[in-house]
């Protein structure tokens, strides 16, 4: 059985639900923004929303993907950092929880975590505060973290870390190890799009992409996007929202859709699909049955708060995935 093997930036999500938008305003949030905010800042924000009601989740993009493939019973494992603090423990227990390796950091700084405020029309506001996430360094890694995995995945937001990721991608080049990467922000895309362009030929076998990312990566639109990224790797997805995602390998075109939900909360939308898309590939299933699997996992997670599905969740979307299997 295949082994997964995922690296990103460990982070704990705080989701606050929104009578309206006046928090925003009074906070100098800018509604649907992801803001990036330093220690004091995280410190007021937690200040201000004390008497909120919260729900956490262990999160991150690349630990969403992660926790998705072991729901799915893949063996996994995860590398991060996190403080010596409440939200680090936290972290590892929730992880652990679904019997996912952990190869945690720990540092004096605190736990990242991600304040995600979501409005009324389910637009999702963040503010997050990377903390103990960004002392995630290249000496942090070891080969012996990779052995015996025979996927490894990571998130674009690691991108502008350059020795961190050209280590472990390295390692995991060494063990002939099949990588995919989740562009993460089109942003980010944009900063480091001259290494992003020598990093994908050389390391990555697959690249998930939205239609964002895929405009910022070769500017241009999905379908032309989807060609030029496939002659960089050897499977391209560009997912272009409710319209579904495109995926291309070698000369083969494929066209997924999205199933019929009542959507809550796009948080983890994407890091699903990126669990379903892979689990396919354990399986050895066709490219449009990765995607079809990755749309029922996306699909089914907008359902609730937050990018975690509760048991019953679960056992819904695993028995549409199972379908797919036949």
């Amino acid at each position: 059985m295949s082994k997964i093997l995922g690296l990103g930036n460990a982070l704990v999500d705080v989701l606050i639900r929104l009578n309206n938008d006046m928090t925003l305003k009074e906070l100098a949030l800018p509604k649907g923004s992801m803001q990036l905010v330093d220690d004091k800042r995280s410190a007021d924000i937690l200040k201000y929303t004390k008497n909120f009601e919260k729900t956490l989740s262990s999160g991150g993009s690349a630990a969403n993907t992660i926790q998705g493939l072991a729901r799915l019973g893949v063996d996994t494992g995860y590398i991060g950092a996190v403080g010596s603090d409440e939200y680090g423990e936290y972290f590892k227990r929730d992880l652990e929880n679904y019997n996912i390796n952990t190869y945690l950091n720990y540092r004096e700084t605190r736990t990242g975590y991600a304040t995600a405020f979501i409005s009324k029309d389910s637009e999702r506001t963040f503010a997050t505060y990377l903390g103990a996430a960004l002392e995630l360094s290249a000496e942090m890694l070891n080969e012996k973290q990779f052995s015996g995995y025979d996927y490894f995945h990571f998130e674009g937001y690691l991108v502008p870390n350059y020795d961190l990721v050209i280590r472990a991608l390295k390692f995991a080049k060494n063990r002939n190890t099949f990588v995919s990467i989740d562009l993460s922000s089109y942003n980010i895309v944009e900063e480091n799009l001259d290494f992003l362009k020598k990093l994908i030929p050389e390391y990555v076998n697959m690249v998930f992409a939205n239609e964002e990312e895929a405009r910022a990566l070769t500017g241009k639109e999905p379908e032309e996007a989807l060609k030029e990224i496939s002659e960089m790797c050897d499977i391209a997805v560009v997912k272009i929202g409710s319209k579904g995602s495109l995926i291309k390998r070698g000369d083969n075109i494929f066209r997924t859709g999205i199933i019929d939900v009542n959507s809550s909360d796009t948080t983890g939308a994407g890091d699903l699909y990126a669990s379903g898309f892979i689990y396919g590939l354990t399986k050895s299933l066709a490219l449009n049955k990765c995607g079809q699997i990755g749309a029922i996992l996306s699909g089914k997670v907008i359902e609730v708060t937050g990018a975690r599905m509760d048991d019953s969740q679960w056992q819904q979307a695993i028995a549409m995935v199972d379908k797919e299997l036949k």
